[in-house]
């Protein structure tokens, strides 16, 4: 079907959609609207000069002006669905695509007033999916961030003394609230801010998304994902790295040496036109020659339980994902590539870069080293 408008409302500060379309951040929900090829938004008086100096659109409309004229002709102070009906009908629209979040009680609003409705999956602007030059350089910028903050980690790792299995610095347990602190206060010097950051050791990173807490322990993998935000641009980036201070088992040494390997496989593997699931395939079967199953093991989930990578770009998990999923990679995606073996008793051991995928592999915009042992 062909529709006379794409249309979304929402705060573009927490839409990515919303700002990928207007690059105009904003903490409350505006109008916009796709019309014939231009670009149109509806913003507060609040917001409309610099809606002016930065927005890259077309139209930029007042909702005061809109909500003093319908005021005088109804009597009341107009809702923004209000707003929004008197602008559909002065473009002449009648058939709206809208993203598949779209608020339930904005399209009932519109489906009353005779509007016809329809919603597509993410992603919504399927040219989200392709980085531009530009896109790729600003996700690059934030990975220097999360690369030096990531070299703050290591060093209180390395500078850690051994006590009785636990690892300390300056006389007291090093924590992960410890790491994590340092971690955040680099990446705000760096224009970065992260939240949900991962400093996690022993069992506590046997569980991909446990973000950790309390002492760290020596001789045993401490897993650290930081996936930071821009705050200039918004775009993110993704790095994780295992490390241990002290002695690793043999047991861990072996995870760490198959989760390289199936870095290394799946990098080797990327390219346009590949399916993400053939490569997350190649990695779990790499893992079974190495010895490493993966399930149900004794009532919990162990392994390699997670997809092999996920599209980075304005949100940290947007397509495409390098998993079970059929899809097939495209020049242009940035993609991280980021095996992982869960087993409690051992921990954990994850190795993440970022790359973007181009005609015939891909390149990989990480600089940070791989190395397991801090001495």
């Amino acid at each position: 079907m062909d529709y006379d408008a794409h249309l979304i409302i929402a705060a573009s500060e927490r839409d990515a959609n919303l700002y990928y379309a207007t690059k105009f951040s904003a903490p409350d929900p505006f109008i916009f609207l796709q019309v014939r090829g231009q670009k149109l938004i509806v913003v507060s008086d609040l917001e409309i000069e610099r809606a002016k100096a930065q927005a890259r659109v077309d139209i930029i409309l007042s909702l005061s002006a809109y909500e003093k004229q319908l005021e005088q002709e109804q009597g009341e102070r107009p809702s923004l669905l209000q707003v929004l009906d008197a602008v559909l009908q002065e473009q002449h629209i009648q058939k709206i695509l809208v993203p598949a979040d779209f608020r339930i009680e904005a399209a009932d609003f519109l489906r009353e007033r005779g509007y016809h409705v329809d919603w597509k999956q993410d992603p919504f602007y399927e040219e989200r999916l392709r980085k531009s030059a530009e896109e790729v350089a600003q996700i690059a910028e934030v990975q220097r961030a999360a690369e030096a903050a990531m070299q703050e980690a290591e060093t209180l790792l390395r500078t850690a003394e051994i006590h009785e299995g636990t690892l300390y610095l300056h006389g007291e347990p090093l924590t992960a609230e410890m790491v994590k602190k340092q971690i955040h206060i680099t990446l705000l010097e760096h224009d970065c801010t992260a939240r949900h950051t991962i400093v996690a050791g022993g069992d506590d990173a046997c569980f991909p998304h446990n973000e950790g807490s309390g002492p760290l322990p020596a001789d045993a993998p401490v897993v650290i994902d930081i996936f930071p935000q821009s705050n200039v641009t918004g775009y993110y980036a993704d790095i994780t790295r295992t490390f241990v201070r002290g002695t690793p088992s043999p047991r861990v040494e072996r995870m760490y040496e198959a989760v390289l390997a199936a870095q290394t496989l799946a990098l080797e593997r990327i390219k346009e036109g590949i399916n993400g699931r053939d490569i997350h395939q190649a990695v779990s079967d790499l893992f079974v020659q190495y010895g490493f199953q993966s399930g149900n093991i004794e009532g919990t989930q162990q392994g390699f339980i997670h997809g092999t990578g996920h599209g980075v770009g304005l949100e940290i998990h947007e397509p495409p994902r390098i998993s079970r999923t059929d899809h097939l990679l495209q020049a242009g995606e940035v993609v991280t590539v980021e095996p992982g073996l869960y087993y409690l008793g051992a921990g954990g051991v994850r190795i993440e870069d970022l790359v973007v995928v181009t005609r015939d592999g891909c390149q990989n915009l990480t600089r940070y080293p791989k190395h397991l042992v801090l001495a």
